[in-house]
């Protein structure tokens, strides 16, 4: 992209034409980049002389009162409308999706109507997915989770070196006992090159500060420790099923958490696959609920989007919706933490509350 626009500048008269309808995904990457852009200079939030936004699209009132599913208003996303496309085959297209999955609408909905897909609404996404944009705190960061929480859970979920490594802190919060959590990731520099197609949604989420970029191979494990290591000094880990950790790849990690305080009561594996039902039910119904409120992460709007729900006898088994480029380890150490929030632990209590409890004897 640099390479082409850069072209343009010795003929300060020549112009880039960017011309698309919406994804039939969640935006991300180098498009959510533009489109967020481009938004901004229409509504007059940013100042860009030299670029022009023309975009066709539904006012958000419109989409919430479900108005551009009457064909009597598919003109306005359709400029075009009488030329190159007509009113009677665009009824025939919205029908036939009407007549199939969501998939099948929301595809309708993105490339005819430039309604852009949210989380969730993928064929055969998991259910947690369709509220999980509302159960959004962007109040809720690291440090305020620490500073709300009663008690802290942590979720860990390794994999290969062209996996992310995922980290969720899970808090039950204080009065309330609503549970609170925030994820981070790290990536090894082998993703960037054998991932190439999911490279401008990653450098999108380090940007957010939500990704680590792996420069040193043991900057994952450095990372989780220093973050558990803060909790763990605060007193917030219970003194047993303090983290949930899938068992596979993570003896180095486990040994650096020893060497930090933590016990060997504290670390615990979680089995994964069809084991993990409970707590993929029942984050569902606290997402609906509003009982399991997340820190706003574009990260983890992408991670529960590569979700898939496969329905394994009796269970629910998430796995990803494309293999290999769909990475969902942040939502499974979600998962994790979830398993061992689940046992109602109480926080071990840290110096604060031995002084607040020694005045108390007093």
């Amino acid at each position: 992209l640099k390479e082409a626009t850069g072209g343009q500048v010795p003929k300060p008269e020549g112009y880039t034409l960017f011309l698309t309808t919406q994804s039939d995904e969640p935006p991300q990457g180098i498009f959510k980049k533009k489109l967020s852009e481009y938004r901004r200079i229409r509504d007059g939030d940013l100042v860009a002389p030299h670029k022009l936004p023309l975009l066709y699209e539904f006012p958000p009132p419109m989409l919430k009162a479900k108005e551009h599913q009457k064909p009597a208003n598919f003109y306005i996303t359709n400029p075009n409308l009488g030329r190159s496309v007509s009113q009677d085959w665009l009824e025939e297209q919205y029908d036939e999706a009407q007549q199939g999955d969501m998939a099948d609408q929301q595809v309708f909905y993105a490339k005819h109507l430039n309604v852009e897909i949210g989380v969730g609404l993928l064929h055969d996404a998991w259910a947690g997915a369709k509220h999980w944009a509302k159960a959004a705190d962007p109040t809720l960061t690291l440090d305020t989770l620490l500073d709300r929480s009663e008690v802290v859970i942590a979720g860990i979920d390794g994999g290969g070196l062209d996996d992310l490594f995922g980290l969720t802190l899970l808090g039950r919060e204080k009065v309330t006992h609503r549970w609170l959590s925030w994820s981070h990731a790290y990536a090894q520099l082998d993703v960037w090159e054998r991932r190439k197609d999911i490279v401008s949604a990653l450098d999108g989420f380090i940007t957010d500060r939500d990704l680590t970029k792996c420069e040193d191979p043991t900057a994952d494990i450095a990372g989780i420790c220093e973050i558990l290591g803060r909790v763990l000094e605060a007193g917030l880990f219970p003194a047993q099923y303090a983290v949930g950790l899938d068992p596979h790849g993570v003896a180095g990690l486990i040994d650096a958490l020893i060497e930090i305080g933590f016990t060997q009561e504290q670390l615990n594996a979680v089995a994964q696959g069809f084991r993990l039902n409970s707590a993929v039910i029942g984050s569902e119904r606290k997402l609906k609920d509003g009982t399991l409120r997340h820190a706003d992460q574009p990260l983890m709007d992408w991670c529960v989007g590569n979700a898939k729900a496969e329905q394994r006898g009796n269970a629910v088994v998430i796995t990803k919706q494309i293999a290999g480029k769909a990475k969902i380890d942040p939502l499974i150490a979600l998962f994790n933490a979830v398993i061992l929030m689940s046992r109602n632990p109480e926080a071990q209590g840290g110096i604060d509350d031995f002084i607040s409890q020694f005045k108390r004897a007093g």
